[in-house]
């Protein structure tokens, strides 16, 4: 069963996270690290449970993991052992388990926020609460890039040098822990390159029964970051019955109404999109420039539905409040 097919056709709309890092630091968090949010597993885990918490109050459908740098070298070269690596890439799932176990068990115990199967939100910044079905939430585990674990800005260009059973070698380890973890889902995440979704799926069929969705970071309105084209990938996955979802993620608001476009023409997929606030990010100085987009982001999040996107959320410098606003602008489209 497609799990994220079954909360489309019975909620319409499945709404999406936004930027894990963004909230850590906004609580004083000093992520300038290798690890990036994945340090707080070990050093505040509370952190991230609290974040989780703070997108579903705000309307999100899913908790994806701080697992987007938490790999086996990664931790290992930092001088936790392999097998503390493992547990720390456990954790990542375990404490999106915890956080919704704990809001869904909160509003369902209320009668006065809970009624026939709908929420009211607690919504952030002064959003109207207003009453929207919804379905209990998911725990999506994020699979970062090869480039995610070099650090380096990568995941934006994609020239690894490696070949496929190389990027195969890298995944497998990672995607088995989370997958033990009890992730409902796997999330393979601003992938540069058409080769690396390649390697996962081949990763994904070690493990029959398990979903992912894939989202690809692009360069432009046309093309993902390694210059291949959008449209392509999205035909190339197509016909994986473990593809639950495709889309594009960590990308600039201009380019996401083309990109959607150009996928679904290519894919009988849901579409995802969680695109960057509408700041410009440098790797090489790990900083972000410019303001966000001054147009409301739940008035976008309209726009993207209109294209053909099915799930919705956001990424980088995005916040609970953003993605209050795409329930907000989303709640019509809901099956009642």
């Amino acid at each position: 069963m497609n799990l994220i097919q079954s909360i489309l056709e019975q909620y319409g709309v499945m709404i999406l996270d936004g930027a894990m890092a963004t909230e850590l630091e906004r609580s004083g968090a000093d992520l300038n690290d290798s690890l990036w949010s994945a340090r707080l597993l070990t050093e505040d885990p509370e952190a991230i449970r609290q974040v989780h918490y703070r997108y579903f109050e705000a309307g999100a459908d899913c908790a994806i993991t701080a697992s987007y740098q938490a790999t086996i070298p990664g931790f290992v070269q930092r001088g936790w052992t392999e097998q503390e690596a493992k547990e720390l890439i456990r954790r990542s799932v375990q404490i999106a388990v915890e956080a919704r176990d704990a809001f869904w068990t909160d509003y369902t115990a209320s009668e006065s926020n809970y009624s026939a199967g709908q929420v009211v939100l607690n919504q952030p910044d002064n959003v109207p609460v207003q009453t929207f079905p919804r379905p209990r939430p998911l725990v999506v585990a994020s699979v970062g890039p090869y480039g995610a674990y070099l650090a380096d800005g990568s995941e934006y260009r994609g020239d690894y040098q490696l070949n496929e059973q190389q990027l195969v070698e890298f995944h497998a380890p990672r995607i088995r822990e989370l997958i033990e973890a009890g992730a409902d889902l796997l999330a393979c995440e601003t992938i540069p390159c058409l080769i690396e979704a390649k390697a996962i799926v081949t990763v994904l069929q070690q493990f029959p029964g398990v979903q992912a969705w894939f989202s690809f970071s692009a360069r432009d309105s046309e093309h993902i970051s390694s210059g291949e084209r959008a449209a392509d990938c999205a035909a190339w996955l197509d016909p994986y019955e473990q593809v639950a979802a495709v889309g594009i993620n960590c990308t600039a608001l201009e380019y996401i109404p083309a990109l959607i476009s150009a996928m679904h023409a290519q894919t009988t997929k849901p579409i995802l999109v969680y695109p960057n606030s509408g700041e410009q990010y440098d790797p090489v100085t790990k900083t972000w420039h410019g303001a966000a987009c001054t147009q409301n982001y739940g008035q976008q999040a309209h726009d993207w539905y209109e294209r053909g996107a099915r799930l919705i959320g956001g990424c980088c410098r995005t916040t609970p409040a953003d993605i209050a606003s795409v329930r907000q602008a989303l709640g019509n489209k809901m099956i009642k």
